[in-house]
C-alpha cells in the first residue's frame, strides 16, 4: 500500500509539469483568428508585411517568416509584442492571446 501512495505521487508529480506546459502552449487556429484582427493591418495577412504602412511608417517592415524573425525565442517575440519595438507600439493581448499569436507566426517559417 505504501508502494503503491508513492506511486500515485510520483505520477501527480511528474504529470502536473506536462499539465502546465501543454496549457502554456498557443493554439495555433486562435493565433491565426488573432492576428487577422490585430496584427495583419500592418504586419500582411501572410506576415509578408503591409508596404503601404511600411512607406507611411518610413520603416523596412522583417518578413515574420523569415529566418531574422524565425530565430528569436518565444521570450523575445513576447516582449516585441507586449512592449513594442521601434515604431510597433505595445499590444494589449493577455497571455495566452500572446501564445496563440505565436503559435500562428511559428507556422509562417519560410
Amino acid at each position: 500500500m505504501k508502494q503503491l501512495s508513492k506511486s500515485i505521487l510520483l505520477f501527480f508529480i511528474l504529470l502536473i509539469p506536462l499539465l502546465m506546459l501543454s496549457a502554456e502552449k498557443g493554439d495555433v487556429a486562435k493565433g491565426k483568428e488573432l492576428f487577422g484582427n490585430r496584427c495583419a493591418v500592418c504586419h500582411g495577412a501572410g506576415g509578408e508585411g503591409n508596404a503601404a504602412m511600411a512607406k507611411v511608417l518610413g520603416i523596412t517592415m522583417p518578413v515574420l517568416g523569415s529566418k531574422e524573425v524565425q530565430s528569436l525565442d518565444d521570450a523575445a517575440l513576447k516582449k516585441i509584442v507586449l512592449e513594442g519595438k521601434g515604431k510597433m507600439k505595445p499590444v494589449a493581448l493577455s497571455a495566452q492571446e500572446v501564445e496563440n499569436a505565436i503559435a500562428f507566426l511559428r507556422t509562417l517559417k519560410k
